[in-house]
């Protein structure tokens, strides 16, 4: 299955909700749920997951994180998780509905 970045986001977006907040998602979840449980499926969807989740973070919607610790979406390396974003009442992204 060939995924564009709107239904990448989609999917993402829903699994990082619906795990709620603490929570976090493996990006290989959002590709499994994409291209299927093969390796041929999933696997090129990788890294399409990986650029929709920088957009996302640099956007304030999820964070990316390592080690249990929210990194920089333009420098990180390595094993990530997806979750959602760390805010305080009063930040960006976490105002009551309009």
């Amino acid at each position: 299955m060939k995924a564009d970045d709107a239904a990448i986001e989609e999917t993402l977006l829903g699994l990082v909700d619906g795990r709620g907040a603490g929570k976090t998602v493996c990006p290989s979840e959002v590709a499994r749920a994409l291209g299927g449980p093969h390796p041929d499926g999933w696997g090129p969807l990788m890294q399409p997951v990986r650029r929709v989740a920088v957009r996302l973070a640099k956007a304030g919607r999820i964070a990316i994180l390592r080690k249990g610790r929210a990194v920089d979406p333009d420098d990180f390396r390595g094993i990530y998780r997806l979750g959602l974003p760390e805010a305080d009442a009063s930040g960006p992204g976490n105002q009551a509905e309009v």
